[in-house]
């Protein structure tokens, strides 16, 4: 389609600035992952994974096996660690796709070892730790915030964690080739429980070289930790957010490296009308005017991926002015006011993401404008959206 209505102009030569200047965050032994979960946050899992790869990544995450089997579909070689559930009878597909699994417990990896003794090979795996993350995992202790550590209680959780993982370790058709854990609150500023969980990572690692067992890669770090806890990186480090150029939170420390957002999201103008003083716009009645003015319609809305939390709630630029959303956002269309824009007519570009001229709206202000985070703006855009990419450093998107 020659003219999309809305499109995500994806900026590779972005991600590979922002790989390049996390890399300079970790050891050089250090192994660099990239993740392209949910379609590498929305902007698109193939062409980001083969840039990534391209820029110094050494593997890829994801969150289901049909991520994994997107990537492999499309040429791509390198090793893939899965992070959601893998069902027993995805066994074969993961060993003739050379997929790693992650294992959360003994009976989850007692059913994978069984399917995989059809097998000729054996299921590569990680074991997943909860150190606190309270979601999925062998668990070493009650997330909670108050409880210690150490203490008869944690030593007794975190001996058991030994034991299961013993007996993982002697099952048949399981290559365990690594374990990692994941961080609660990294991004904050409060360090106190991201330590904790540093601490009795480390712990355990030390009761399982003890027991025996040590494993090709350790890994703990997401991007808040890539760039807040150094302490944290072990063997591997997984990078998601940050290679899109965003940063985790408002609280992590922004000097520490430097990050260029890889999405613009555009649409145009499909029409402008003058309305009178007193004027009803969209669903509800929401929204009436105060004085005459223009509205112009946007081919965008909720099933874009540009949320109805946007309705009289957010902007979009015009000729380089910020026009407010006038209504409520509608599945397809959205109206903003452009009556203090001058010159606005059908065909005109609208930046809704991105820059225009001296203006700027960034995926973190729409996120606090929904009352959510900015991982979540960009991922929620929908395959309506065309995604268009270049490699060029100053790509605007425009023809």
């Amino acid at each position: 389609m020659e003219y999309p209505l809305v499109k995500a102009l994806i900026n590779l030569d972005a991600i590979r600035k922002n790989i390049r200047n996390l890399k300079r965050l970790i050891n050089k032994s250090c192994k660099f992952m990239a993740v392209v979960k949910a379609d590498a946050y929305g902007h698109g899992a193939v062409k980001v994974a083969q840039k990534a790869l391209q820029s110094g990544a050494d593997l890829l995450g994801v969150a289901r096996i049909e991520e994994a089997y997107e990537l492999r579909k499309a040429g791509i070689g390198a090793p893939i660690l899965v992070f959601g559930y893998i069902h027993p009878s995805n066994a074969a597909m993961m060993a003739d796709l050379d997929f790693t699994a992650s294992l959360y417990d003994y009976a989850m990896a007692e059913a994978l070892s069984r399917e995989a003794g059809f097998l000729n090979k054996p299921v590569k795996v990680h074991l997943k730790i909860d150190t606190g993350m309270g979601r999925v995992g062998m668990i070493i202790k009650k997330p909670c915030k108050d409880m210690p550590t150490r203490g008869p209680a944690g030593n007794a959780a975190q001996s058991q964690v030994v034991k299961e993982i013993e007996k993982i370790s002697r099952l048949p058709g399981i290559d365990i080739k690594g374990i990692y854990t994941h961080f609660a609150s990294a991004d904050s500023k409060d360090r106190s429980y991201t330590n904790q969980q540093i601490d009795m990572f480390t712990s355990l690692l030390d009761d399982l070289k003890k027991a025996g067992l040590e494993f090709e890669t350790c890994h703990a770090a997401n991007s808040a930790a890539i760039i807040e806890f150094p302490g944290s990186h072990f063997d591997m480090v997984r990078a998601g957010i940050s290679i899109y150029g965003l940063y985790p939170s408002f609280e992590v420390d922004k000097s520490k490296v430097k990050l260029f957002p890889a999405m613009t999201l555009k649409s145009i103008v499909t029409g402008v009308r003058k309305v009178p003083r007193g004027f009803c716009v969209s669903y509800g009645m929401t929204f009436e005017t105060q004085k005459e003015t223009c509205l112009a319609s946007v081919p965008v809305g909720y099933a874009d991926g540009f949320s109805r939390h946007f309705s009289s709630n957010a902007h979009m630029l015009v000729k380089g002015c910020k026009a407010p959303v006038a209504g409520r956002v509608c599945m397809d269309q959205t109206m903003i006011d452009v009556g203090e824009i001058k010159g606005v007519i059908a065909g005109d570009e609208v930046v809704l993401i991105g820059s225009q001229g001296k203006e700027i709206i960034s995926a973190d202000e729409l996120a606090i404008k929904a009352g959510t985070i900015n991982y979540e703006i960009v991922s929620a855009l929908t395959s309506r959206v065309k995604r268009i990419y270049s490699d060029e450093e100053s790509f605007s998107g425009s023809g």
